[in-house]
């Protein structure tokens, strides 16, 4: 696993501007695996120049040739899938199993459906005696997560190609191996040099840089509300677009007459998957008092199921968190929860392991609404169970936090289901265990964002609208 010592700026690798350099940590044990460079606003100048001169080419590119580029992008990720498997598991911690099936499997199946949505897409309608146009927006930054290293550029880069955009990527400083190797695969489907380049570096410096740079025309940002909303302003001082994926505290509400057991365990692997590390988490779970110890018995017997360790074991199902600083954050929530009076049935603040920034498995029961641990977001492998007496306090309780970006329901028939579904505040609701589709609009209601990822939904993100009267 060989890291590039430069940035990936017109289509090839160049020397950063400064000497600094960033370490990346292997979170199971702790160790250095890798330095890149932090690149600073220099580096950030010189890719967006860059993306700025490639713009009108493959702006004016045709539909079928940007598609059969961005399929040609998929096919690379998936020539190198085992590497990017690796790789993710080196520098996040996921179990190597879960790296392959979700991490990188999900990813090649988003660069799959853009592809195909890049070949059929309408960007010109006729409307009366107008006709639209749907033009790309222009440069984009793309500023992204550690959680899914690879799914998040993937969800931000594919449709930005497919609209005729040239983008500069930021990834997050904790996993920036990913990236390089995203940058690789680039760079062997032949997609022209200056329409995507890489950056690598802090939020602070490089994202900061990017996200106000004049030439920039939407800034793209999946990370947390509190860095959401200091993008959001610096890109409207300057009038530019942004689309913001930005936190979560998911709902997971039981309705009476629903199959508990099913309910409960599919809850519990949804919190402890990728070890909570996702903004859609469903750590809250609601279920009625009639069923409420059953609910938690169950629960606790549900995390026994997930073991922690080394991430490169098949036996492996629950990683470390990203880094020390996150670590820290997980278990200073979990002690919050013990000390506002929740009661501890799984888990707790001890370290499962000697090395490594692992927690265990956690299921908190007697959570009220008010406690920070049903408020705030996590993002550890935290459950808390939450009792109610009816529907309509179900409701309150699931709509009552900040955001508003996943949740489920469990009832006795869809039907139902839906009926709950349609009154809450979210963007996107499992209902009684639906799976994921990579052809839905994902993103948040409230503070949980602005925009959305995925599909054709997705794709409109990078678009503007311009009108021809006849």
């Amino acid at each position: 696993m060989k890291a590039q010592d430069g940035m990936y700026i017109d289509g090839a690798w160049r020397p950063a501007a400064g000497s600094d350099l960033i370490d990346v940590v292997n979170p199971a044990d702790g160790q250095v695996i890798a330095s890149v460079p932090a690149g600073n606003a220099e580096d950030v100048d010189a890719a967006v120049r860059a993306a700025r001169a490639a713009l009108p080419g493959w702006a004016a590119t045709p539909q079928a040739e940007r598609a059969a580029l961005v399929a040609a992008l998929r096919d690379a990720l998936v020539a190198h899938k085992d590497e990017l498997a690796d790789t993710i598991t080196a520098e996040l911690g996921a179990p190597l199993a879960f790296a392959k099936a979700v991490h990188v499997g999900g990813s090649t199946a988003v660069a799959s459906s853009f592809a195909e949505l890049a070949a059929s897409y309408a960007f010109e309608e006729r409307i009366g005696n107008s006709t639209v146009l749907l033009e790309p927006v222009g440069v984009v930054a793309a500023i992204t997560p550690w959680n899914y290293p690879l799914y998040q550029i993937v969800a931000k880069v594919a449709p930005a190609l497919a609209a005729g955009c040239t983008l500069v990527l930021k990834p997050a400083e904790d996993t920036p191996l990913t990236a390089q190797l995203f940058a690789r695969a680039v760079h062997e489907a032949g997609i022209p040099a200056g329409v995507f380049n890489l950056v690598t570096g802090t939020g602070p410096v490089a994202g900061q840089a990017l996200a106000a740079h004049e030439g920039v025309d939407l800034v793209s940002f999946t990370g947390s509300t509190a860095v959401g909303r200091k993008i959001g302003a610096t890109a409207g001082a300057a009038v530019k677009r942004v689309a913001l994926e930005l936190g979560g505290k998911s709902a997971n509400v039981v309705l009476p007459g629903a199959d508990l057991a099913k309910a409960v365990a599919t809850g519990v692997g949804h919190v402890m998957a990728n070890t909570g590390q996702r903004c859609n988490a469903l750590t809250r779970m609601l279920v009625h008092r009639d069923q409420y110890e059953e609910a938690v018995s169950l629960a606790a017997a549900a995390v026994a199921k997930y073991p922690s360790g080394d991430p490169r074991q098949d036996d492996t199902r629950l990683g470390p968190v990203v880094n020390a600083q996150q670590h820290e954050r997980v278990l200073g929530y979990i002690a919050r929860g013990i000390e506002e009076g929740a009661r501890l049935v799984a888990g707790g603040p001890d370290a499962p392991h000697e090395q490594g920034y692992f927690v265990a498995p956690t299921v908190f029961a007697d959570v009220t609404p008010d406690m920070a641990i049903a408020q705030e977001e996590i993002f550890g492998p935290v459950l808390s169970i939450l009792s109610y007496e009816d529907e309509e306090e179900a409701l309150r309780i699931a709509n009552g936090t900040v955001y508003g970006l996943g949740g489920a329901v469990w009832a006795a028939d869809e039907e139902t289901a839906v009926a709950f579904a349609r009154r809450m505040e979210t963007g996107q609701v499992d209902i009684n265990g639906g799976r994921y589709n990579v052809l839905a609009p994902f993103g948040g209601h409230k503070q949980s964002g602005v925009g959305r990822e995925l599909g054709s939904h997705g794709l409109a993100e990078y678009l503007q609208t311009k009108s021809l009267q006849f």
